[in-house]
């Protein structure tokens, strides 16, 4: 149940990530999560998005940009909740690349996306441990 994340690599210099979000927001589509990692030259904007082709088509047209599955997990809005999900991870021997989070359109609920580098396992072992994750088909209805 993994879902599509969107990652282009962006020159770091002024303007840049402003001229990727107008062309995604131009082209109808809602961003759902993102997140910016950048080092002194280049910045990895990656996003999750109501529509992963037009999304592609408009950034790949001035940057290279990639699909990564990644893992969203419910989580109760109250502390605690993150760490409950990064043990689970750690029992299990499952290394976490990185994490963000998104909030949801449905009351009282967030989710933190993780990059692991088991994505089958990570899911068998959170769905084991009662948690909900999210599929491609369920980002519209339940992010942002």
């Amino acid at each position: 149940m993994a879902i599509t994340q969107l990652s282009a690599f962006l020159e770091n210099t002024p303007g840049t990530l402003s001229r990727a979000v107008s062309a995604i927001s131009d082209a109808g589509v809602n961003l759902r999560a993102l997140t910016v990692a950048d080092t002194r030259d280049f910045g990895i904007l990656r996003v999750i998005v109501s529509d992963i082709e037009k999304t592609k088509e408009v950034l790949s047209e001035d940057t290279i940009v990639t699909e990564t599955k990644v893992i969203a997990v419910k989580m109760d809005d109250q502390a605690g909740a993150l760490t409950k999900i990064l043990r689970i991870m750690e029992e299990a021997h499952i290394n976490i690349e990185y994490v963000y989070a998104a909030t949801s359109s449905l009351a009282k609920a967030a989710y933190v996306v993780l990059r692991v580098n088991e994505t089958e396992e990570a899911e068998a072992v959170l769905k084991q441990a009662g948690l909900v994750t999210l599929n491609d088909e369920d980002v519209s209805s339940v992010l942002g």
